[in-house]
């Protein structure tokens, strides 16, 4: 006879309680971890940790947060996970380590859930206009598609110096579409298009032509430095994640077998005995 869920040898109910308490133990650790990272870090030069110390201490911080949690939440499971008196030792191990492990997906799987549900609610208000865009020129960047560029070359006057002096809004617009291949994923920028750059800027600020090319090539050259920052900082943010994901799983797994192992114990079912010893009489 095949057993039903509620004969299984998993206890989803010790499962639900230990990822709710790993959940919440996450929580109050990131609101620390929050407020001692702003501790740290200063708007003001020559102040603060800098942005490498910091985020050194956040990765660690992470698998530290990752590590408390999941010992929580696995060792809850494990204290109140269903009772196998009838398997044996080694079986009774492996379970309360899939417990554990088990309880560690569950709570990530939720918290990412959670994560997700509230990136989606903060896009939906910003595309209504709930959130004010951090400026008009990186919004409309960022809605720009990979071919505007070419519709630009298409368009493009044979007197920049005009088209520079007429709609700035449009000039400025057309300028961020030339970077966007540097700005969006560390591409190169053609060489018609700095050209072109060139002959705006020189129009737009009364640079001469050199001049002008030297500061085109100068800001993408910047911009490709802070897009290979910003490409680090993501994949040291991922390597961090991972890191911490598993750091987390194996904490929970073991946890969970201490606690299952101090429930099969049944510490508290035993009567302590005290003993005395008398004084000898010299």
């Amino acid at each position: 006879m095949e057993r039903d869920i509620f004969n299984s040898t998993v206890s989803w109910g010790a499962i639900a309680a230990g990822s709710i308490v790993a959940c919440s133990v996450t929580l109050v650790l990131i609101a620390l971890a929050v407020g001692g990272g702003l501790s740290l870090v200063s708007p003001w030069a020559g102040e603060g940790a800098s942005a490498t110390t910091v985020s050194v201490l956040a990765g660690i911080g992470l698998i530290c947060m990752a590590i408390v949690a999941s010992t929580f939440g696995g060792y809850i499971t494990g204290r109140l996970r269903s009772a196998w008196d009838d398997v044996h030792v080694d079986e009774r191990y492996f379970r309360d380590t899939a417990h554990g492990f088990v309880t560690w997906a569950f709570a990530t799987a939720l918290t990412a859930s959670v994560l997700a549900g509230a990136a989606t609610h903060l896009l939906a208000a910003a595309s209504t206009g709930a959130i004010p865009a951090a400026g008009a020129g990186a919004a409309q960047a960022a809605s720009t598609s990979t071919g505007d560029v070419y519709v630009d070359r298409l368009l493009r006057a044979n007197n920049p110096s005009g088209q520079a002096q007429g709609n700035v809004a449009d000039t400025r617009a057309e300028l961020l579409r030339v970077l966007a291949p540097v700005t969006r994923s560390g591409g190169q920028v053609a060489d018609a298009d700095r050209t072109y750059a060139a002959q705006v800027v020189a129009a737009r600020t009364g640079l001469s032509r050199e001049d002008a090319q030297r500061r085109v090539d100068q800001v993408v050259t910047e911009a490709k430095a802070a897009a290979d920052t910003a490409r680090k900082a993501a994949r040291n943010a991922a390597l961090w994640a991972a890191a911490a994901m598993l750091a987390g799983a194996l904490a929970s797994s073991l946890a969970a077998a201490a606690g299952g192992q101090m429930r099969n114990s049944r510490w508290y079912e035993v009567i302590p005995t005290v003993t005395t010893t008398r004084a000898r009489r010299v």
